[in-house]
C-alpha cells in the first residue's frame, strides 16, 4: 500500500513585500516647507499609506489607489520592457513594467529597484531567449 499524499500547490517564494521607501516621505515633506511642492508632500504621504509592493519568484503585485484598492497582478511572462529611474540621491527609484499588452504597470518610491530590476530583467522570457543565444555563440554560419 502506498502512502502517497496528493501534491500541494507550489507557494510563491516572496522576495520583497513592503512600501515605498521611507525617505520619500521625508523628501516629500521636506518640501512641504516650500508651499509651492506641497502637492509632492501630499503625493509621499499618499504613497505612504496606500502603496504596497509584493515581488514574488512567479509575480509582482501592486497595491495602490485610494485606500489601497486597487490590486495589480504581473507574471513575469506579461513584461515586455522594463524601465526604471533614480530618485533620492540613488536611495530609492521608478521602476515601469512595459506589458506585452500594451499596458504599463508603475512602480514608484521602489526600495532597492536596481535589485528588483535585474530579477525581472533575468525573469522575464524575452532576455531569456536572449541570454540563451548569447551562450550559444555569436550569430553567423559554422565553418
Amino acid at each position: 500500500m502506498s502512502d502517497q499524499s496528493p501534491q500541494s500547490p507550489r507557494t510563491e517564494e516572496v522576495f520583497y513585500e513592503g512600501g515605498p521607501h521611507p525617505m520619500d516621505l521625508v523628501f516629500g515633506l521636506l518640501a512641504a516647507l516650500t508651499v509651492v511642492l506641497v502637492p509632492l508632500a501630499v503625493g509621499a504621504v499618499v504613497r505612504a499609506l496606500w502603496l504596497r509592493f509584493r515581488i514574488t519568484d512567479q509575480t509582482i503585485v501592486v497595491k495602490g489607489g485610494f485606500l489601497g484598492r486597487t490590486v495589480t497582478t504581473v507574471s513575469y511572462g506579461q513584461i515586455r520592457e522594463v524601465r526604471s529611474v533614480s530618485r533620492g540621491f540613488g536611495l530609492y527609484g521608478d521602476m515601469v513594467l512595459l506589458l506585452k499588452g500594451g499596458g504599463a504597470l508603475e512602480m514608484r518610491s521602489l526600495p532597492d529597484y536596481r535589485r528588483w530590476r535585474h530579477l525581472v530583467e533575468e525573469r522575464r522570457p524575452a532576455s531569456k531567449a536572449r541570454a540563451a543565444s548569447q551562450r550559444s555563440g555569436q550569430a553567423g554560419f559554422s565553418d
